[in-house]
């Protein structure tokens, strides 16, 4: 459990089944606002293609991910998928708060759902949802770094974290790039001037 103290501060959840497009949403929304910053997920789970360590997630051995935890050096951890852990790190969210400015968190939906839950009115959630399961099947084979049997793992998983998706403030269909961009960035708009106006 955070510091009371953290639990005032203002952040964005955004959450998705994996393939759904989040990252992609999330690199399009992060320059239109300046006052938005990235925290960086710490996993267990190995880096896919270019991802680096301490820019896309910490990569995190077992070991180091359970050390992490005895040490209550996370804000919310989740064992996303048998053996995948996930979690947010206090030491990446703290120096942007301290800089008033406002967290833009990318995490798994039941992480999402915590979240929201520690930090209520300081934060919106975003669900980012897929056209549909055959639209998202067709995206994670064509990102071409997951086998077979992950693939079917995480339309399972993804069909189980659409039925979660009612508890988030939001839900975007990610049918179209743009429209999904200009949605979520009103969105965030006005959560930030709403939240201007109250202090």
């Amino acid at each position: 459990m955070p510091e009371p103290s953290l639990i005032h501060k203002r952040c964005i959840i955004i959450s998705a089944p994996s393939g759904a497009g989040k990252s992609t949403l999330i690199n399009r929304i992060l320059p239109k606002f300046p006052m938005l910053e990235f925290s960086v997920s710490a996993t267990t789970r190995k880096p896919r293609g270019e991802e680096q360590h301490g820019k896309d997630y910490y990569f995190f051995s077992n070991e180091e991910f359970s050390l992490a935890i005895e040490k209550e050096n996370f804000l919310e951890y989740e064992e996303v998928y048998a053996g995948y852990r996930y979690g947010t790190l206090l030491s990446e969210v703290d120096p942007i708060w301290k800089k008033n400015h406002l967290v833009l968190f990318d995490v798994d939906v039941k992480g999402g759902i915590r979240i929201k839950q520690l930090f209520m009115e300081d934060a919106i959630s975003i669900f980012i949802a897929p056209p549909s399961l055959e639209i998202l099947r067709q995206r994670l084979d064509a990102r071409n770094t997951d086998s077979e049997n992950n693939i079917k793992s995480r339309l399972a998983r993804a069909e189980e974290e659409m039925r979660f998706s009612h508890l988030f403030d939001h839900i975007i269909v990610n049918d179209n790039i743009d429209k999904a961009v200009e949605e979520i960035s009103t969105l965030i708009t006005h959560f930030v001037e709403q939240k201007t106006c109250v202090q």
